[in-house]
């Protein structure tokens, strides 16, 4: 396993991943590293991957060549829905060893590669594989991305529970504030986050991501990870 490979998941869809990916693309990019991101899978698209799209503009950097031959992206569904059914209307099945030398071959050329999961960790990529047995196999470090919107204490206490359990390295959690709306919440939360990073023996690293715009894109500190 490559350290310098890093797995960014979240405790459900629509949760931040994207952004947290593409803004610790960026640290890492300004840290003076040679840094790619990869989407395992996207669907809702046609020929290009929307979020390797916006991982660039978080970078602020063109689509490399590898993004436009789909080393970046191996499977792109239009559909919007869960990869393994896209991938079944389609008449084919997301075959994990392709997605696995595709990171390969990106991380020959870079220092870092950070992938971008596909909604939580028991996400199906096909009839044998959630995103959580892929992660345990590759034995990624991880990155897990959290908010302070209603339901999130359960999905991320149980997404920690799970990490552990399969003993992943998990590096942090990127809190999303994007659609915080109480102080308080968003404190208890985090407070309730960190408390169980450490009750499983994990950094208590919590580093906060602001709303962001890709027309002024902030620079994230995300030395506690990295």
């Amino acid at each position: 396993m490559n350290s310098n490979i890093i797995f960014i998941t979240g405790i459900g869809t629509d949760v931040g991943k994207t952004f947290v990916a593409g803004l610790f693309a960026r640290y890492l990019h300004k840290q003076g590293h040679s840094v790619i991101t990869q989407k395992i899978a996207q669907t809702g698209c046609v020929d290009l991957s929307e979020d390797i799209t916006t991982h660039r503009d978080l970078m602020g950097i063109e689509l490399t060549a590898e993004d436009k031959i789909g080393l970046t992206c191996p499977y792109i569904f239009e559909p919007p829905m869960s990869p393994h059914l896209a991938a079944k209307l389609a008449a084919t099945e997301i075959e994990i060893s392709k997605i696995n030398a595709a990171t390969d071959e990106l991380a020959k050329k870079y220092d870092f590669v950070i992938v971008e999961g596909v909604g939580g960790l028991y996400v199906p990529l096909n009839d044998n594989t959630t995103v959580i047995d892929f992660i345990t196999e590759r034995d990624y470090p991880v990155i897990l991305v959290s908010s302070a919107t209603l339901g999130s204490i359960n999905h991320t206490l149980m997404s920690i529970e799970l990490l552990k359990q399969n003993n992943i390295n998990l590096l942090g959690i990127a809190y999303n504030l994007h659609n915080a709306t109480n102080p308080i919440i968003t404190e208890d939360s985090r407070n309730i986050f960190k408390n169980a990073l450490k009750t499983h023996n994990y950094p208590p690293v919590i580093i906060d991501i602001p709303a962001v715009k890709t027309d002024t894109v902030p620079d994230i500190d995300f030395s506690e990870i990295y």
